[in-house]
């Protein structure tokens, strides 16, 4: 058994679990860990827990400490570093006409590393870049290519919710979100509706796929016939998981509402309400 903490990485970094080297943590501390080649920071975002060593994914690595003042002051250097890193690999990028999309960049905490995150739609052979801004910088020099959804993550922003981008407030990982999951869910599939900045479907789809899914269990298809009052047959034109019930037209054009309370839908239990 290991104790350990969640812990992000720098601010928009990858969520990983960290030994709490017999340490107690708040949710929203920063701490210093150990990290590849040197020394990192990250903001603690779980309280204390117990896991089996073969459920952790890799090596775990250690916190070092929470971090202190000066800490704090070399945080905020780095950062004011990142227009100049910036600036610097743009124009590299510029002259060695690479077809790639900078995105941002980032110092570890001890300065040993710099970081490079960039988009791009194909395979970019980057070696003379990374050796150009090594002698610049005199650090070891990391590329790292990103999709679109990593790129809204790091950025950030706002939803069409009006709140902060899930992917950069809290989600550690990327699901699959498909279309099937807005179909089952009655949402508009116009695309400037469900996707998000990133132009990909939005991660929120996801998030009651599942109870959806349950729900509509024993309901009818649109399109499917069903029995209703006396036998009389219907066509299912609409369908509400949330009501657990579904809308019916039969061949005089008459609405109405069925709602079920078994997976079997041939046998509705009543009629709710009528519309024309």
């Amino acid at each position: 058994m290991h104790e350990v903490v969640q812990v992000r990485l720098r601010d928009s970094g990858k969520i990983s679990y960290f030994l709490t080297n017999g340490l107690k943590f708040d949710f929203g501390d920063y701490v210093i860990v150990e990290a590849d080649r040197g020394l990192d920071y990250g903001q603690v975002v779980s309280e204390n827990e117990k896991i089996i060593a073969k459920n952790a994914d890799g090596r775990l690595r250690k916190i070092i400490r929470k971090t202190n003042p000066w800490d704090h002051r070399q945080i905020e250097k780095n950062k004011k570093k990142v227009k100049e890193l910036m600036d610097a690999c743009a124009k590299k990028i510029d002259a060695h006409r690479l077809p790639m999309k900078l995105v941002d960049a980032e110092y570890s905490f001890d300065r040993a590393k710099i970081i490079f995150y960039f988009t791009s739609e194909e395979r970019v052979d980057f070696r003379f870049l990374v050796k150009e801004l090594a002698n610049i910088f005199r650090a070891r020099i990391e590329l790292k290519q990103i999709g679109v959804r990593d790129e809204a993550r790091i950025l950030g922003g706002f939803g069409p919710c009006g709140r902060e981008l899930c992917c950069a407030r809290f989600l550690k990982d990327f699901e699959t979100v498909t279309i099937r999951m807005a179909k089952e869910q009655n949402l508009s599939l116009n695309p400037t509706k469900i996707s998000g900045l990133c132009g990909r479907l939005m991660c929120c789809l996801s998030y009651e796929a599942h109870t959806y899914c349950e729900l509509t269990k024993g309901l009818p298809k649109i399109g499917q016939e069903i029995k209703i009052d006396k036998g009389k047959k219907a066509k299912v034109v609409s369908v509400s998981p949330l009501n657990h019930s579904v809308t019916v037209e039969d061949s005089d054009g008459k609405r109405t509402e069925v709602k079920f309370k078994c997976e079997k839908f041939n046998k509705p239990s009543s009629t709710k309400r009528k519309t024309q």
